[in-house]
C-alpha cells in the first residue's frame, strides 16, 4: 500500500507576513503552521516517502489573477509570480531531490519522476489537476492508495489537491492541524465548514500531525 505526502502551494507569498518577508497574499495565522509542517517535510525524508508539492506559478495572464479589482474569490492580486521569491518554498518544505512539472511542459520523464523523492507540480489554476495538465498523469504513475494533505489554504487549493485525489479513488487523509483557511470566504461555497462537510462526506479521513508521525493512519 504506497502512502505519499501532498504539500499545498507553502509558499513565501503565502506563508509569510512579518519583518522576514513580506508575502503579497498571506494566509492570515499561517506561520503557526509552520512547526508542524518542518516535521512532516523531515518525517517523509526520513522514512522515504514521496510528496507531492505544488505551486501557484502564475502570470499576469492567468485567469485568476487580477491587478486592478480582484474580488478575493476567484481572482486575487498578483501572486507567487513566476520565478520571484515569493513563489519559492519556505525553508520547513522546500523540497530536496525533486522533480519538477512545469506549468508548460508537455510530457513526463517517468524515470527521473520515479527515482526523485519529490515532485514540483506549478500550476496557474486554484486546481492542481487542471492547473497543469500533467497532474493527473504525473499521479498515476506515482500510483498512491494513501495520499496525505498539508498546506495552505483549507479552502481554495487544499480543498481542490483533495477533492481531486477523491474523485480518482484514492484514500485521503487531511491533516487538520497543519492546515490554514482563509477566513473571508465564509458565507461563499468554500466556507470552510461548507468545505469540511464535503470533505467527511465524501469520506475523507480528519488526522493531525502527530498521528501521522506516529504512523497511526
Amino acid at each position: 500500500m504506497r502512502k505519499i505526502f501532498w504539500n499545498v502551494d507553502t509558499q513565501y507569498d503565502f506563508m509569510r507576513d512579518d519583518e522576514s518577508f513580506k508575502g503579497s497574499l498571506p494566509v492570515p495565522n499561517a506561520r503557526e503552521i509552520e512547526g508542524k509542517l518542518s516535521k512532516l517535510t523531515k518525517y517523509a525524508k526520513q522514512n522515504r516517502i514521496y510528496v507531492v508539492n505544488t505551486a501557484d506559478w502564475h502570470t499576469l495572464e492567468d485567469d485568476e489573477i487580477d491587478a486592478e479589482n480582484p474580488n478575493f474569490v476567484d481572482t486575487y492580486p498578483p501572486h507567487c509570480m513566476a520565478n520571484t521569491p515569493g513563489a519559492e518554498y519556505i525553508p520547513a518544505t522546500c523540497p530536496e531531490n525533486l522533480y519538477r512539472l512545469t506549468r508548460n511542459a508537455e510530457r513526463i520523464d517517468i524515470r527521473k519522476l520515479r527515482e526523485a523523492e519529490n515532485l514540483v507540480i506549478e500550476k496557474y489554476k486554484f486546481d492542481v489537476f487542471t492547473g497543469n495538465p500533467l497532474t493527473a498523469e504525473a499521479i498515476d504513475v506515482l500510483n498512491p492508495d494513501k495520499v496525505v494533505v498539508y498546506g495552505v489554504a483549507l479552502n481554495v487549493c487544499d480543498d481542490f489537491a483533495v477533492m481531486g485525489n477523491v474523485k480518482r479513488g484514492r484514500n485521503v487523509y487531511a491533516v487538520i492541524d497543519a492546515m490554514k483557511d482563509l477566513p473571508h470566504l465564509a458565507g461563499t461555497p468554500l466556507d470552510t465548514e461548507k468545505v469540511l462537510e464535503k470533505w467527511k462526506n465524501a469520506g475523507v479521513k480528519f488526522t493531525t500531525t502527530k498521528e501521522v508521525l506516529e504512523d497511526r493512519i
